[in-house]
């Protein structure tokens, strides 16, 4: 399960190998499926991939030691493929499934299915899935245990007028909110009740596209919060502790794209107090395996529950940097029925991790995708520079999949040494073929604010809305340069014989006449 650090000490658990688990299929793609597959090679651990035709040739198809082709590209009729996952494990032997994030990741009934089959799931059972995977089932069961939750309003109907005397009762500025999915979709921020109306109309039919469930509810909205969030352990015996907070205000449209722990904005009491919320929220569904209990923490301290992401989370590398803890193999041993080592007083913070999402997009362009092969992918090496990839030199970035290439994560010091290891580590990252977001995070970590730890989710909006690339001047010797790349590229093959001059106008057959312009 890794090490864990206590008062600068490490404490090594003592892990007998696993009776059972020796096979695991990986029910994902890209990064995160490499990352399982090399957890469970380190740990003497067979794997088997799946992959759609899209991906046939892809990092994760390529690392295990099996693949399955499971359909054509669209997620719908390959990943999301529950049956054709489950038979590809079952006719290839496999004891376990390992579903990353993602997918079919906290789908409760692909889970009961795996355990119905016979197999293990490394990850939580579907009974917490369901009872934290709706947002007004999980408030609920957050109240009754005594976990802060934002004031809102869970409707009965689907009355307007209902909604908007709630409104009125929970105060502008507020959220519309959808009960399914996430990502910021069925989410309206409502400023005053004349713009109510139409707010839950947009939000519910945006919900009834992207979830299938229009069922929306309200939120008071908290201004200029931090995203914090705790990381949690529970084994099949009853234990769970937390393994400190992640720092993820740093987000465009909801999205997180650069995390950090600790946070800059917690102090001991704090921490230790959104540390035993955390546990007993994962405690109040009898929770087991890796989960994430997610805060808003306002300006003035207070903070409120927001969700639960029964999963590993994209950011679990910067835990795993200062606590000393592998979260794959310990979602692994957990899954075997082993107990956790560490008692909490064992488990804490050393050093400064932080981590940038690497995404082929254009931030200059509406931050659209962009596809197509990657000519060269070079990773920054060094010092606590680590990276977890899914895309190497000469893989394709498809229309299919989320465009995230990798994670780069660094560990410092301190957080001003992580942070300028990280613009470093930007600075020579070099993927050629596609687009990239790397000069958008290098403007986020320079900031002022950024390295003064002035954090908030609309970080972004308020710092970087108009945010362009800086394009260098091209100087003259690099046009020079083109133009001979060009003349030497409208040479014919014949010309470019050692008996040639290869500069010869008359040896290029390109329509050239003399008086001709």
């Amino acid at each position: 399960m890794g090490v864990a650090v206590a008062n600068g000490e490490v404490i090594t658990p003592a892990n007998p190998p696993m009776s059972h688990i020796r096979k695991v299929l990986i029910a994902n793609r890209g990064e995160i499926a490499v990352r399982v597959i090399r957890a469970c090679q380190e740990m003497g651990i067979a794997t088997v991939a799946v992959f759609s035709e899209a991906d046939a040739m892809a990092m994760h198809t390529t690392l295990a030691d099996e693949a399955v082709l499971l359909g054509p590209p669209p997620p719908p009729e390959s990943y999301l493929r529950a049956d054709l996952i489950l038979q590809a494990a079952l006719d290839r032997g496999c004891d376990a499934i390992h579903p990353g994030y993602g997918f079919l990741s906290e789908n409760a009934d692909f889970t009961d299915a795996v355990r119905r089959a016979g197999l293990t799931f490394i990850g939580p059972p579907g009974e917490a899935m369901r009872a934290m995977g709706g947002k007004i089932s999980s408030r609920e069961i957050m109240q009754k245990a005594g976990v802060p939750v934002t004031p809102g309003y869970h409707p009965q109907g689907e009355a307007n007028e209902e909604l908007a005397v709630a409104a009125r009762e929970v105060g502008f500025p507020l959220l519309v909110k959808a009960t399914a999915g996430g990502g910021g979709k069925g989410m309206r921020i409502v400023e005053s009740a004349s713009d109510l109306p139409a707010a839950i109309t947009s939000a519910r039919r945006e919900a009834q596209n992207a979830f299938g469930d229009p069922t929306i509810y309200l939120e008071k909205l908290i201004e200029h919060p931090r995203h914090i969030e705790f990381q949690v352990l529970g084994d099949q015996h009853g234990h769970i502790i937390h393994l400190f907070e992640r720092e993820c205000s740093i987000q465009r449209r909801h999205q997180k794209i650069i995390e950090e722990t600790p946070s800059p904005a917690l102090g001991p009491e704090l921490r230790a107090e959104m540390g035993a919320a955390a546990v007993a929220a994962a405690q109040a569904v009898g929770y087991t395996n890796a989960g994430t209990i997610e805060f808003l923490l306002a300006p003035d301290g207070r903070f409120y529950f927001l969700e639960m992401n029964t999963r590993l989370q994209v950011e679990h590398p910067i835990t795993e940097q200062v606590t000393g803890i592998d979260l794959v193999k310990a979602q692994i041993r957990i899954a075997a029925g082993e107990p956790l080592p560490w008692r909490q007083e064992q488990i804490g913070q050393r050093r400064h991790a932080i981590e940038a999402r690497i995404y082929a997009e254009d931030p200059a362009n509406e931050f659209l995708p962009s596809t197509g092969k990657v000519l060269l992918a070079a990773e920054p090496a060094g010092p606590g520079v680590r990276v977890d990839a899914g895309v190497t030199t000469g893989d394709e970035i498809s229309i299919y999949y989320d465009p995230m290439i990798a994670k780069l994560i660094c560990l410092g010091e301190d957080r001003a040494d992580a942070v300028r290891k990280l613009d470093w580590a930007l600075s020579h990252y070099v993927i050629l073929g596609v687009t990239t977001n790397i000069p958008y995070l290098r403007a986020i970590v320079r900031h002022p604010a950024f390295a003064a730890g002035e954090l908030s989710t609309d970080f972004i909006e308020r710092h970087l809305a108009g945010w362009s690339p800086d394009i260098p001047p091209i100087s003259d010797e690099a046009l020079i340069a083109v133009a001979l790349a060009d003349l030497l590229d409208d040479r014919p093959a014949a010309a470019t014989g050692p008996r040639v001059d290869s500069f010869n106008p008359w040896a290029v057959r390109d329509a050239f006449r003399i008086g001709v312009s």
